[in-house]
Formats: structure tokens, C-alpha cells, sequence
């Protein structure tokens, strides 16, 4: 398991308008308060990673649409697809990526395994958004009927992961979790057609689609088990190093997510078609019907990161064995970039946290 992976301890179209939008949010970023210009070091390529998720429909759509490349010109866009989020930590890691979305358990590990120095948490992209199905002839009829059964999430470590693991210990009293199996969103829905998963903890539209192509049942939203019915999913990180030499790129980037952000607040279901048309291209296989319309009812996108989130989910993955001492959170979060573009007169922030 690479050493970015959280271990256990034993025992446990829109580009008309587009360039002026996003001229002006970089004017704002590029100049302090004082006159100053901000420096940023040249780059030749902005590499973005992303997953194939509803949760992260702003890279899904930033990408499709051409506003990212647009956006970041005469730099080249170069993009990748992960299925999870410990994948894309190793990538952002290893340089392989500058900027990312990804969820608050890999972003926590990343945070952790780097003493606090290799990630930043630049702003938020969606919440809730997460089912808990259950195969039509499981059994399962509701959570408490998940205990001992097997159960499918993205990847060991990712958020459902910690979600679900977290669940089945703490609610359920179960001593193991061994029960959990980390499996690839695509390679769910086949094996819950042969029986070789009972259940599974699932991200939009992944969820959506085990109900539409196997006829699983919903068995409850992940946000109903939240005292505030609200948790991040989707958060965009980067290095504290790429933020630091290029904050003009980071604008440009952020400037195109908050558009899209606004976008999908304001009228989602308008960008259904453009989202299922990006989605295809990505995995190569059409949603069912109706999969899209029913999924993006149960997100929320948001600019905010949800910070409490994090404080949650990092008491989790201390009590679960996935870290040897409760998340500090001190260093893990920098809006600033975010707050600077809230100040553009061309568009208003969405939920950014002050």
C-alpha cells in the first residue's frame, strides 16, 4: 500500500464573456490591496485531476467545455481521471497533478501523512450526494441490516470508505470491519448483478445507477446520518508549494469552478444534457435514463470546503486506526485565492465560507 494510503494501526457552452469574466477575477487576484502585483513563476502546463462523479461536475464540465484550457492559455491543459481519492493524493504527491478535487478523507490522510506541509484545501465543490443501496434480494431493509454484510465502497480510504467504516463500528458495535470491500465504482454494478456484494456506499451518480441497472433499493443518504444533514463530498486541493509560485494560475482555475459552481446552483438540471455527454466520454458508458435528473437532486454545490466536515472525519479516522492522533487542522485550509475572486463585480461568491 503506497505510503499516501491511510493505513490501519494492527487491529483494526460557456465561453462568450468567459475570457472577460475571468480577466477581471485574475486582475483582482494579481493586485493587493496595496498596488501591488502578486509574482508568479511561468508554467507551460496546469495538470488537473478529477473523478468521474457528479460531486465533481465543476472539473467535469471546466474540462468538457474548454473554459479550463481557455482559462489558463498559453499554458496546455493536461487532465486525469482517477476513481477515488487516495489515487489522486499519490499523484498530487508525486507531481503528477497541480490542482485536484477529491474528497475529505484523502485530503485529511494527505494532510496528516505530510505533517501539515504537502496539501492546501482551496475551496469547495459539492456536498452530500452519497446512497447507501442495497442488492433487491439481500436482505436489507435498512442500516442496521448492513451489519456483517458485504459492503463496496470506491477505495480503501476514500470518504464512503471512512464513512462506511465508521459507521459500522461506531452505530452497529460491529468488531471488525472486514465486511468493507474497496471496490471500483465501475466494477460495482457487476457484482451486485452476480451476488458478490450485498451492498454498497456510493457517490453520485454510482449510486444512482446500482438502483437503475441492478434494481437495488435505497437505503438511506449518507447526509441523513449528520446531526447537521450536511457534509463536504467534493473539496479542490492543491500543493502549498503550486499555490505559493503560482497563485495567477490558481485564480484562473478557481475563477472557472466558481462560474460553473454558480451555474449549477442556479439551474442544474440545464446542464444535465453537457454533463451526461462529459460523463460518457470519461467512462465509456452511457447512464441509464433518468440516472442524472435523480442524482443531482441529491447534491449541493457549494465554494464553502464545510470545514467542520473535517473535524469530524478527522476524529473518525483517528478512532478507526487510520491515524495515530487527531486531525490539526491549522494549516490544512487556505481560501484566500477563493475570497480574493469573491470580490469580482462580474460574479458572486456561492456559499464561501468568511
Amino acid at each position: 500500500m503506497s505510503e499516501h494510503t491511510p493505513t490501519k494501526r494492527p487491529g483494526t457552452v460557456y465561453l462568450v464573456g468567459f475570457v472577460a469574466l475571468v480577466a477581471v477575477a485574475v486582475g483582482l487576484w494579481q493586485f493587493s490591496s496595496k498596488g501591488g502585483a502578486k509574482t508568479s513563476k511561468p508554467v507551460s502546463e496546469v495538470r488537473i485531476g478529477y473523478f468521474a462523479n457528479l460531486s465533481h461536475a465543476q472539473g467535469v464540465l471546466g474540462v468538457a467545455s474548454g473554459e479550463f484550457e481557455q482559462a489558463i492559455s498559453p499554458a496546455k491543459l493536461k487532465t486525469k481521471v482517477f476513481n477515488a481519492g487516495p489515487s489522486l493524493v499519490e499523484a498530487l504527491f508525486a507531481g503528477e497533478i497541480d490542482i485536484g478535487y477529491v474528497g475529505p478523507g484523502p485530503a485529511l490522510a494527505a494532510h496528516a501523512r505530510s505533517k501539515g506541509q504537502g496539501i492546501r484545501v482551496i475551496a469547495g465543490a459539492a456536498s452530500n450526494g452519497v446512497l447507501i443501496v442495497a442488492r433487491k434480494d439481500s436482505g436489507i431493509r435498512t442500516l442496521a441490516d448492513l451489519k456483517g454484510k458485504r459492503i463496496a465502497t470506491p477505495q480503501h480510504g476514500n470518504t464512503q470508505d471512512i464513512a462506511a467504516r465508521h459507521y459500522l463500528a461506531a452505530e452497529l458495535g460491529q468488531k471488525d470491519d472486514n465486511n468493507i470491500l474497496p471496490i471500483p465504482n465501475a466494477e460495482q454494478s457487476g457484482m451486485m448483478d452476480r451476488g458478490q456484494i450485498d451492498a454498497a456506499w456510493a457517490p453520485e451518480p454510482w449510486g444512482s445507477r446500482l438502483v437503475a441497472e441492478t434494481g437495488a433499493t435505497i437505503v438511506a443518504e449518507e447526509k441523513d446520518l449528520w446531526p447537521s444533514k450536511q457534509f463536504a463530498l467534493a473539496i479542490v486541493v492543491t500543493t502549498p508549494d503550486f499555490l505559493r509560485d503560482h497563485p495567477d494560475v490558481v485564480a484562473k482555475v478557481l475563477g472557472v469552478h466558481r462560474a460553473w459552481t454558480a451555474r449549477l446552483v442556479a439551474n442544474p438540471k440545464t446542464h444535465l444534457p453537457q454533463l451526461g455527454t462529459a460523463l460518457l466520454a470519461l467512462t465509456g458508458k452511457k447512464l441509464p435514463p433518468g440516472v442524472l435528473d435523480s442524482a443531482i437532486t441529491r447534491v449541493t454545490f457549494t465554494d464553502d470546503p464545510l470545514p467542520d466536515t473535517f473535524k469530524t472525519m478527522g476524529q473518525w479516522t483517528y478512532d478507526l486506526g487510520f491515524e495515530q492522533q487527531p486531525a490539526r487542522l491549522e494549516t490544512l485550509f487556505d481560501l484566500s485565492v477563493l475570497k480574493e475572486l469573491e470580490k469580482s463585480p462580474k460574479q458572486e461568491a456561492v456559499n464561501v465560507p468568511r
